[in-house]
């Protein structure tokens, strides 16, 4: 087996673990807070985002890329100046931004946030900064040398750890005040990124074939060229990532001050918000962890493959990746488009969010098959057009939010607009860049096979769904019909070949015995 293909696995494994264990995470906290609890929490959130975005200066994916190209030489040197280099340029970040956020907090909650609660959570988070400044890099690095294990690990610990503490500490703070119990839940992250960190810190210390501090500021004073290399990957996608930051920093800014040209009080827009960003985005985003795999396992096994001009590789890897993310990702759309409402139900206990579902799972395959796309653009040295193809998206997608949210007859359904403009046109722009740059057969028929068989699955569900008795207890259904429509899918998905002997038989546990029953 390949280390693409076992280093996807391991990712996949964690992602959904970790993904299971941070959803469950937002229902927590979503029933400890409520909507106006996590409108305060997911509106202190992505300054949080911005901040680690210009302290990791885009390095994680430099060091991937890097040190995948330094392990295929066998030059542990060179793999010992990344990590020295990286190390010092994100821990002086770290140290410049991490008081000039408590400085600022004040303003940002008073005057951009519209609601001077914001102030607690925002306090709360920031000493995170450093952390995940230092736990970046060790990620790199164990990507680079297609290592999945430590970062899978870690992330699942991270998650274990902030959900327990959650449900202690934001039941403690919630009697003072529902800002006080935002803060707690944030303060919970942060301690579970610090054990997080100290299993990375652990993982590397026993598999590192060098010593790290020895001569540290020698490699510092000699790591010009090495700093220059890095920034060359770093510092584009930086700003691919930097633009997506910084937008979804105004984001909340230009939701309350748009709903207040609708008419919307601060509470409530604070709770809307709440509802889209912290009940409906969660659910959505639930099934990217296997796009995130493919993509952070497709960064070095394209670079390799780049390094060595191997074209038929880069595309192989990139057709597979597709092909995955979309069968995948069109899965994910039926069920939650047509169980939206007893979905909502079932976790939440409300039902506030399902009108963001059906409104935006349609276009989120999108959101599916941009993963792939941008690793592929920052594997093939093209972070620049990626940054560029991000901008334009994230422009388009705050004026379509301000433009829309401000009307009182879109109100914060503007909002879910502006957001599927904006990942749709990224996406068009990323594979659009990508058929520019390499040589890549667009198979149109698999397209066509794979939208038939998301609608007659998505049609059959809903037939099954519009059957069923009212008074039927409704997990029961729930159960029931996404089986169902699960079946159907992957049936009609074999009969056409979308899914490959070989890769059916991949799938731990359950692959092997399943190729061989439906591939006699």
């Amino acid at each position: 087996m390949s280390k693409f293909i076992k280093g996807t696995i391991i990712l996949l494994l964690a992602g959904l673990v970790t993904r299971i264990l941070g959803f469950i995470n937002r229902i927590m906290i979503a029933r400890l807070l409520g909507e106006e609890g996590v409108g305060l929490y997911m509106m202190a959130f992505p300054t949080l985002i911005l901040v680690i975005t210009i302290t990791q200066l885009g390095l994680p994916v430099a060091i991937s890329k890097h040190v995948a190209e330094a392990q295929a030489r066998g030059d542990h040197g060179k793999i010992k100046k990344i990590l020295v280099v990286s190390l010092a340029t994100t821990i002086s970040m770290s140290i410049v931004f991490t008081p000039a956020i408590i400085l600022l907090a004040p303003y940002l909650s008073q005057t951009l946030f519209t609601d001077d609660r914001i102030l607690y959570p925002l306090l709360a988070i920031t000493p995170i900064i450093p952390i995940v400044a230092v736990s970046s890099v060790l990620r790199g690095y164990f990507q680079g040398k297609q290592n999945m294990k430590p970062a899978a690990i870690s992330q699942v610990l991270e998650q274990l750890i902030r959900i327990t503490l959650i449900a202690v500490l934001t039941r403690a703070f919630l009697p003072y005040g529902i800002e006080y119990a935002a803060a707690a839940a944030m303060v919970a992250s942060v301690i579970g990124e610090l054990f997080s960190l100290g299993y990375l810190l652990t993982a590397f210390k026993l598999k590192k074939k060098f010593p790290l501090r020895k001569n540290f500021f020698q490699f510092i004073q000699s790591g010009k060229a090495t700093f220059n290399d890095l920034m060359g990957i770093a510092l584009p996608t930086t700003g691919s990532r930097l633009i997506g930051s910084i937008s979804w920093f105004f984001e909340p800014i230009v939701v309350a001050h748009s709903l207040a040209l609708a008419g919307v009080i601060t509470v409530a827009a604070t709770k809307q918000y709440g509802a889209l960003t912290g009940y409906a985005l969660p659910l959505l985003m639930l099934p990217s962890f296997i796009t995130f795999s493919l993509s952070t396992a497709l960064v070095p096994a394209i670079s390799e493959a780049y390094s060595q001009n191997n074209s038929a590789l880069i595309e192989r890897r990139l057709q597979q990746s597709l092909r995955i993310s979309l069968l995948t990702g069109g899965l994910s759309v039926i069920f939650l488009y047509i169980l939206a409402d007893p979905l909502m139900l079932l976790l939440y206990g409300s039902s506030s969010g399902a009108v963001f579902i059906k409104i935006m799972a349609p276009f989120f395959i999108f959101y599916y098959y941009q993963g792939p796309l941008q690793a592929t653009l920052q594997a093939l040295n093209l972070a620049r057009a990626a940054m560029i193809n991000s901008l334009i998206g994230n422009i388009i997608k705050t004026a379509v939010i301000f433009m829309l949210a401000s009307q009182p007859a879109f109100g914060i359904n503007g909002v879910a607009l502006g957001m599927i403009v904006g990942l749709v046109l990224i996406t068009m722009l990323h594979f659009a860049t990508v058929l520019k740059t390499i040589s890549f057969t667009f198979h149109v028929m698999e397209y066509v096979k794979t939208f038939i068989v998301i609608g007659v699955s998505g049609w059959l569900g809903h037939m099954l769904w519009s059957v069923f008795d009212p008074s039927v207890f409704l997990a029961g259904k729930v159960v029931v019909t996404a089986t169902f429509m699960g079946v159907t899918y992957l049936t009609i998905a074999l009969f056409f070949g979308l899914v490959k002997k070989d890769e059916l038989a991949r799938i731990p546990w359950i692959g092997g015995p399943l190729s061989k029953i439906v591939f006699r």
